[in-house]
């Protein structure tokens, strides 16, 4: 009897030990990250006064730190950090491109086309985003999104007007979410912002389209 108690105890101790090593050979598990987008409507005029310009929508581009799915927010100046379980679904700068053709394509003297559609223009808005973070160094926190955009003479290449925009919004909550709300309000506030100035610029004397070249906002 000692003998067959003495086997049961080792076959159980040799059971305890393949789960433990099963245990341990299981991958953790890890929650997936929240993912969020840049979303913004635009209405376009009951009328047009004039046949809309085609005007070619370069690809975004977008400074390092924020080509990427990840998050970006800051906490104390010049660190850049990024949420651990939130992100983008794309790029921000893959993400703006549909949204610039919305935005453009809202207004009252534009027809945006996307790059490479083959379709003749004498104007091309090239955009990089210099910016897009949630801060945290003041409170309630804020995102700020910042735009670099610049108008290219497609038949001289040569740029003809520059301006760099931004704006500030205060987020609703101080969390990943309450920053994704900010940014989409921003994205949609700036890009307004920006296709004001590609109209001042289309309908001022001298441009590409016949009219003046203005100064860009530096």
């Amino acid at each position: 009897m000692p003998h067959i108690w003495h086997s049961r105890i080792a076959l159980a101790g040799a059971l305890t030990l393949a789960c433990g090593a099963c245990t341990l050979l299981q991958p953790v598990r890890t929650e997936p990250p929240s993912l969020f987008a840049l979303e913004a409507t635009f209405e376009s005029p009951p009328v047009r006064d004039a046949v809309p310009q085609p005007l070619v929508i370069a690809v975004p581009q977008a400074r390092p730190a924020f080509d990427s799915a990840r998050i970006v927010y800051v906490s104390r100046t010049y660190e850049v950090r990024f949420f651990a379980k939130s992100q983008w679904v794309d790029t921000p700068a893959r993400m703006l491109a549909p949204l610039l053709v919305q935005a453009l394509g809202a207004s009252n003297r534009f027809q945006p086309v996307r790059s490479g559609a083959g379709v003749a223009a004498a104007l091309r808005l090239e955009t990089e985003i210099i910016t897009l973070q949630q801060e945290f160094t003041v409170a309630p926190s804020r995102v700020r999104f910042a735009l670099r955009a610049q108008l290219v003479d497609v038949a001289e290449h040569r740029i003809v007007a520059t301006t760099n925009l931004e704006a500030v919004e205060e987020s609703p909550s101080d969390d990943p979410y309450g920053g994704v709300v900010a940014a989409n309000q921003a994205v949609h506030r700036l890009l307004r912002e920006l296709t004001t100035w590609c109209e001042e610029y289309a309908a001022a004397p001298g441009s590409a389209s016949g009219t003046r070249v203005p100064e860009g906002r530096e």
